[in-house]
């Protein structure tokens, strides 16, 4: 028979120390796995069924950009003789002589244009270019403005103070203006840069105006990123983090590099996603106002632009590159604000 123990003693049973059975450490499994924040970040994200169907579309539109014209069977750049204005599934008169004589020929699915060019390849490449613009200005946006918001975020002080005074004044600065002033500039140095390097071919197709949108981009259209980086750099050098960082002998520069940025990316993804479709836009606008990519090359706002004279009997023409436009657009926003939900869920609480 066990002794009675007084309920106010401080003796230890030893039973309490005999190892654990199987009942008793099930009480203590827990009951969901440890998660990081990206992964959880990426469940959030398979989640939001709008946001998936919109990179489904992205990748849908990448895939007819840019590997469908290899095996397309004409070319952006390809005339058709006798194929002028023709409308969709129809053939010209050699073509339908071809088909009566037993050989076969590719219908034109969207037409020609005016110069017997097929259209659907067109709207292809034209996706091609504004997509690449896109993501190639949303980069150079990402690394200008990341490294300088970053220094005037740590820096802080004067040199901080300076260095947004530079910031106010770029926004002030019209980027119409720019770019047109660049074009002028620019046309006569690298046309002969151009003929003397014949490995810039290819930069020579899509022309002056469109090298003059990407000095554009990497000249004034990093201030509003480097706001961003700089506001997140603030918040965070005075965290614990960055003081154990600097107390244990660590430079500006790897504390800005392996720590401040860092703990950025979330926030540098979702405004470069969503910078993508505002630089397509702004190349398709310029592009439809004839400031953007050089015949025969294709966008998609030149397109819209070609189909203008037409618009009354060939009306297709204009609204296969301004759907597109607007699909590659709703897509790339809609997927930029589910990861910012995916990133920031009390964003989206707040919201409701």
């Amino acid at each position: 028979m066990e002794a009675f123990k007084n309920p106010l003693s401080f003796q230890l049973k030893a039973e309490d120390f005999l190892p654990a059975d199987e009942s008793e450490k099930q009480q203590l499994v827990v009951m969901r796995e440890s998660t990081t924040f990206w992964k959880d970040a990426l469940r959030r994200m398979l989640q939001n069924k709008v946001a998936m169907t919109a990179f489904v579309v992205i990748i849908l539109i990448m895939l007819f950009a840019f590997v469908m014209p290899n095996f397309y069977p004409y070319t952006y750049d390809q005339q058709i003789r006798g194929s002028e204005f023709l409308h969709p599934m129809e053939y010209s008169e050699e073509e339908m002589a071809t088909i009566q004589a037993g050989g076969s020929v590719f219908p034109h699915i969207l037409g020609t244009d005016m110069h017997g060019r097929d259209m659907v390849i067109r709207l292809m490449m034209g996706a091609r270019v504004s997509l690449l613009v896109g993501i190639i200005a949303s980069v150079l946006v990402l690394v200008i403005g990341t490294i300088y918001g970053a220094i005037s975020g740590y820096c802080g002080g004067m040199v901080d103070l300076v260095m947004m005074r530079i910031v106010d004044i770029i926004l002030s600065i019209p980027d119409m203006l720019m770019i047109i002033l660049l074009q002028v500039t620019l046309k006569t140095p690298l046309t002969n840069l151009f003929e003397a390097h014949p490995s810039l071919a290819w930069l020579q197709n899509l022309g002056v105006p469109m090298v003059s949108i990407f000095l554009t981009f990497s000249l004034l259209y990093w201030v509003g990123m480097a706001r961003i980086v700089r506001s997140q750099v603030i918040s965070l050098k005075e965290q614990e983090f960055v003081t154990a960082a600097r107390a244990l002998g660590a430079s500006g520069k790897r504390i800005v590099s392996k720590h401040l940025i860092p703990n950025c990316l979330s926030v540098l993804i979702v405004t470069t996603t969503l910078e993508i479709p505002t630089a397509i836009f702004t190349e398709a606008f310029l592009s439809f106002l004839g400031l953007g990519v050089m015949s025969p090359m294709a966008s998609l706002g030149s397109l819209a632009s070609d189909a203008l004279g037409g618009i009354q009997s060939y009306t297709y023409l204009l609204i296969a590159p301004a759907v597109a436009i607007s699909l590659i657009i709703l897509s790339f926003n809609l997927f930029g604000d589910g990861l910012r939900d995916a990133f920031d869920p009390k964003l989206k609480e707040n919201k409701k």
